[in-house]
This record gives C-alpha cells, sequence and structure tokens, in this order.
C-alpha cells in the first residue's frame, strides 16, 4: 500500500506544469501587443504617426506566439491550431492574430487609417480571444472563474495603454494618454480586487489563493494606485518622465500579474466529494475538497 502523503498528493490540487514561462510570455507579451494595437488605431484616427508603435504592438504578439510555439513538443504540429474554429479559443486567437498580422502590414505599407483602425479592433479581439481560452480551462478553478476574464482584458487595455504613455518620450503629443492610463489602471485595480475577493468567496485551492495574494499589496500600490498618481501628474505637467514611469509601472505589474497567474496560481481542481455517503438511513455528511479554502463553503458545491 501506498504511503498516505503519496495517496494524499494525488487527491490534493497540485500546480498545474504543462503551461510555463513560454506559456505566460505569450498571454503577457500577447495581451500587451493587443492593446498597444487598439490605443495605437485611436491615435492613427486622430491623424497621429503610428507606424512605429504598430510596429510594436505587431512585434509583441509576434513574440507571444513563439513563445508558445517553442513550448509544443513538435512545433510543426502548431498547423493543426487551425483546425478547431468552432469549438477552440486557442484556434479562434490563431485566425484573429493571422488576420492582425494581414491588417497591420497592409496599414504599415500604406498607412490608411481604415486599416490602422482594423488592426486595433483585431488587436481586442486577440486579447479577448486570449482571455477566452483561460476561463476555457475548466479544470483549473482560478482561471474558469468568471471574474478572470475581466481582469485579463482589464490588465492588457491598461499594459496596452501603459506602453502609449512610455511612447510620449519620443512623441510628446502622446503624453495625454497618460489620463488613458490612469483611468484603466483604476479600472483594473476594481477587477483585481472583485476577482480576487470573488475567489477566497466561493472558494479556490489553497495554494491558488497564497500565490495570488503575495502579489497582492505590489500590485495594488504600486502596479496601480502609484501609477495613477504619477499618470495624472504626467497628464497636468506635461512631464513625459511622469509618464514613462507610469506607464513602465504599470505594464509591468500586468506582466508580473499574468506570470503569477499563469504559473503559480494554476492549481488542478484535485479530488471532490459533494456529499459524504452513510450507511442505510441518515443524512448525507457535508463534501469535502481537500487543499481548498475556504473549505466549508467549496465543499458544498
Amino acid at each position: 500500500m501506498r504511503p498516505l502523503a503519496q495517496r494524499s498528493e494525488r487527491i490534493s490540487p497540485r500546480l498545474q506544469t504543462n503551461w510555463d514561462w513560454r506559456a505566460a510570455g505569450n498571454f503577457i507579451a500577447g495581451g500587451c501587443g493587443g492593446g498597444l494595437l487598439l490605443w495605437v488605431s485611436f491615435v492613427g484616427l486622430m491623424g497621429g504617426e503610428v507606424r512605429v508603435l504598430l510596429g510594436a504592438g505587431m512585434a509583441l504578439i509576434a513574440f507571444g506566439l513563439t513563445c508558445v510555439w517553442f513550448e509544443i513538443g513538435r512545433p510543426w504540429r502548431a498547423i493543426n491550431t487551425f483546425r478547431h474554429g468552432a469549438t477552440s479559443w486557442m484556434t479562434r486567437e490563431s485566425i484573429v492574430a493571422m488576420l492582425l498580422f494581414g491588417s497591420g502590414f497592409l496599414a504599415l505599407w500604406n498607412g490608411q487609417r481604415v486599416l490602422t483602425a482594423t488592426t486595433g479592433l483585431l488587436g481586442l479581439a486577440f486579447l479577448y480571444a486570449q482571455a477566452r481560452i483561460l476561463t476555457a480551462n475548466k479544470g483549473i478553478p482560478a482561471w474558469r472563474h468568471p471574474r478572470c476574464l475581466p481582469l485579463v482584458v482589464a490588465t492588457g487595455l491598461t499594459e496596452g495603454a501603459g506602453l502609449l504613455a512610455c511612447a510620449s518620450w519620443i512623441q510628446p503629443q502622446l503624453i495625454d494618454a497618460s489620463f488613458l492610463l490612469a483611468l484603466l489602471a483604476v479600472l483594473r485595480l476594481f477587477a483585481w480586487r472583485r476577482y480576487l475577493a470573488a475567489l477566497e468567496k466561493d472558494g479556490a485551492p489553497a495554494g491558488a489563493i497564497k500565490a495570488l495574494q503575495r502579489i497582492d499589496a505590489n500590485f495594488r500600490w504600486v502596479g496601480n494606485a502609484i501609477p495613477v498618481l504619477l499618470a495624472l501628474l504626467a497628464g497636468w505637467t506635461g512631464s513625459p518622465v511622469m509618464a514613462v514611469a507610469a506607464g513602465a509601472l504599470a505594464a509591468v505589474a500586468g506582466w508580473r500579474c499574468k506570470y503569477a497567474l499563469i504559473c503559480e496560481a494554476a492549481f488542478l481542481q484535485g479530488f471532490a466529494l459533494p456529499r459524504l455517503p452513510v450507511r442505510g438511513q441518515g443524512v448525507p455528511g457535508q463534501g469535502i475538497k481537500p487543499g481548498w479554502d475556504p473549505v466549508s463553503r467549496s465543499a458544498s458545491k
């Protein structure tokens, strides 16, 4: 008979190992690039020069997809990703990426605003598809929670606005992006607090909650509150230094949040028994979910 510790490991939630830093790299770079392309498209519609920023957004998405490509055991099988468009958000992400690169390269070539706007919308669609990829993983409670989706979308948009604010160093006319960054950072903080509070209330593997709580204070203050203050000061004073500081802090905080979500909080469901059985007549006992927090609430689901 196996030792009790080994049997316990089989039923308790454990950290998934299929997706590592390379998968996180796709969500970090791809989501940030998608958000940047969306905001760049608005700059383009207002007549601003966007080719460098457009290329930067596309490069970020390409880098993220390359990270995933290297994660695949047999990289050339990546073509199979395109076979399940009706059911797979990963397939939809890939299809959107191909359309995005086509539209983006045409926009770089002829500079038409309609193509820049199309690329921006496709960037938003790419970010949304990434968020749906996570929520479709039903075996990982931290990902499948309905409030995970708005958090992933909010942080991607905030990171993109952060990079746009950083660009004010070389394009001073982009300094007004600081106000956009401040607004989005507030919304991201709201989404984060709602997500973490709901996860703690509804129940999740204790390891997942601890991983997210470890970054909570820094994410709230260093990643959101301070960037909001710096961004508002940058917008009011026209200081590109403050804009770069706010944008860099907001972007890096979003990257750290997504790394924690993908690599540190991704605990599998584990064993669950909704009700404890009884012999003969009697009232079934309360269910159990080993390794979950809070045990009392999650066990009854």
